[in-house]
């Protein structure tokens, strides 16, 4: 996690999406572990969270929310980073049942076996929902793929297997314990299979990636994102590019694509749209985020997100917010 407190405006990032991804944090929702007897078949619903499969022993396939069947055998592990809807089975064709039609018993909190059959099966797997700290309509978020598989990106990143080895021992164990340290094991695999990606899979040359790689530009963008709830001017933003006003406005728009005001009103609203999502009432989002009144943020929450504060913590994931384009 950055340390706010040892950066200053004139800082130069020498890797500004890696400065970024030091921000990202992962929360563990839920965890279980289920055994399966072909034929079977899950079905996993849409959801904030993002989803996580790793197949201690047998085999299946997963269904990617964009219809694609990939293969995962023993020791694979995939990441849904956006929880898209998807579907593991034994083979495809197979009727999914609801993942939460499945009965459960809790191992230790937020740790539980799935009941998946009267007898057990020859697929023993494990799964998690996990929160990121931040809004799913983040760049960062946006640009990840639909599923990163651990196969993809293991050879690029040597910490990977070993991690997979060590869930796989955890799996398959009756210890006690092993519900928690699989939890843990499960999280930093996350993370790892994150950092790998951003580091070795994430080459695009065009649009959010690119100008977050820009010598100038990127080391901005990475701090309105570290930092959303500041009240950055374009005073400040210009003292961290190193040039003047006009130049960096100038500048700014030329590879952004929308003016400094707007790209940070957008970051900021849609941080403010994660911390009501946590809970957070609207009047204490209004005052961390520097407004005077709830009613001036409320408008203009309302003016980017598409829907007041109040109506969006009521119905969760607002139908009508915007992109960051």
């Amino acid at each position: 996690m950055l340390d706010r407190s040892s950066r200053n405006e004139s800082e130069v990032f020498t890797d500004p999406l890696s400065e970024m991804l030091r921000g990202l944090r992962l929360d563990g929702v839920e965890y279980g572990r289920c055994r399966l007897a072909e034929p079977w078949a899950t079905s996993f619903p849409a959801q904030e969270a993002a989803r996580f499969h790793f197949i201690g022993c047998g085999s299946c396939w997963l269904q990617t929310p964009c219809g694609e069947w990939l293969p995962l055998q023993a020791g694979d592990a995939v990441l849904l980073p956006r929880g898209n809807a998807h579907v593991l089975a034994s083979a495809q064709g197979v009727t999914p049942k609801p993942f939460d039609r499945f009965g459960r018993k809790e191992v230790c909190q937020g740790v539980f076996d799935v009941q998946c059959a009267d007898a057990p099966g020859s697929t023993l797997a494990f799964t998690a929902s996990m929160r990121f700290n931040l809004d799913r309509l983040h760049p960062l978020l946006q640009m990840m793929p639909e599923a990163m598989l651990t196969s993809a990106l293991a050879k690029n990143e040597p910490a990977i297997p070993h991690l997979l080895d060590a869930m796989a021992r955890e799996v398959e164990m009756d210890r006690v314990g092993a519900g928690g340290i699989l939890a843990r094991l499960a999280d930093v695999l996350t993370a790892t299979l994150i950092r790998t990606w951003v580091e070795h899979g994430c080459g695009d040359t065009t649009g959010w990636i690119a100008a977050v790689r820009n010598p100038e530009v990127g080391r901005v963008l990475a701090a309105i994102h570290l930092q959303p709830d500041r009240d950055w001017s374009v005073a400040a933003l210009a003292r961290i590019m190193g040039v003047s006003r006009s130049g960096f406005a100038e500048r700014f728009l030329k590879v952004v694509g929308e003016t400094p005001a707007r790209y940070v009103a957008r970051v900021r609203m849609h941080q403010a749209r994660q911390w009501l999502k946590d809970g957070m009432r609207v009047s204490v989002v209004a005052d961390r985020l520097g407004y005077d009144a709830e009613a001036s943020f409320s408008r203009a929450f309302k003016r980017i997100i598409g829907a007041p504060p109040s109506q969006f913590r009521k119905k969760g994931d607002g139908e009508a917010a915007q992109d960051f384009g």
